[in-house]
């Protein structure tokens, strides 16, 4: 016979399973506000990394720390206009427009169909953000198209050393131009191969992150020279203008 005791550990666990159930599996199963992007989508992560695997390139979604820290290299004190190249299922994108106002801008291209309706799906809410289902190519048609005259920001996460050379630093040209002065291109990678072919830029800052599965590369990439660069053109300008001036004297 099966004790008092029995049936009530029994049901206590039926009601754990049931209660499971109910719990939300992703951020699109149960949106009730435009900044409530607390749960990731990852089992579509997963299904898409199997699909395409060179092209998604990670078995899972970055970490919340890496999120955070990529997050950390962006300035949200005022207005924004923030590109995203290869969203995936947005764990980034989230992190972004949780913390930018209300009058900044996230474009979002990702060329995988799933993720781009998921990214759809979940920004619905949200007229700050922009899904485009295309190529990170197509930024300066889509900034023209929606009179916006340059971003101040633009992260990457798609794995550009999979690309041939001539496409790489194609996208590398358009994503600099797009670039406001002194705005930023962040990258994060399991490899650090693209500082060689981002020449376009005037100097970058990289770190290596360990709490991430696979660890990954953050390197920032300025549209600005350095301080100690702005420094040594002063100098030096300095330096040709007493020069000047010298032989200026001396031909007199």
């Amino acid at each position: 016979m099966i004790s008092d005791q029995s049936r009530l550990r029994s049901a206590d666990h039926s009601a754990l399973i049931t209660d499971h159930l109910d719990w939300p599996t992703s951020s699109l199963d149960n949106l009730e506000a435009p900044d409530d992007y607390s749960f990731p989508v990852s089992a579509l992560f997963f299904k898409r990394f199997l699909k395409r695997p060179f092209q998604v390139a990670s078995i899972v979604p970055s970490s919340k720390a890496l999120v955070e820290r990529v997050a950390g290299k962006m300035d949200f004190s005022k207005p924004r206009v923030i590109a995203e190249y290869g969203p995936g299922e947005g764990v980034h994108s989230r992190e972004i427009a949780r913390r930018m106002s209300a009058d900044s801008h996230l474009l979002l291209f990702e060329l995988d169909a799933a993720f781009s309706r998921a990214l759809e799906r979940q920004f619905a809410g949200d007229p700050r953000v922009h899904v485009i289902h295309g190529d990170a190519a197509s930024l300066p048609y889509e900034l023209k198209r929606r009179g916006i005259a340059c971003c101040d920001y633009i992260l990457s996460g798609i794995p550009f050393s999979i690309l041939k050379i001539d496409k790489k630093r194609a996208l590398l040209r358009k994503t600099h131009d797009a670039l406001a002065p002194g705005g930023s291109f962040i990258i994060y990678q399991v490899t650090n191969e693209l500082k060689q072919h981002a020449t376009f830029f005037e100097y970058a800052e990289s770190e290596y992150f360990l709490q991430n599965i696979p660890p990954m590369f953050i390197t920032v990439f300025h549209k600005t020279p350095s301080p100690h660069s702005r420094e040594r053109r002063t100098a030096q300008s300095k330096r040709f203008s007493r020069l000047a001036g010298v032989g200026a004297d001396r031909s007199a």
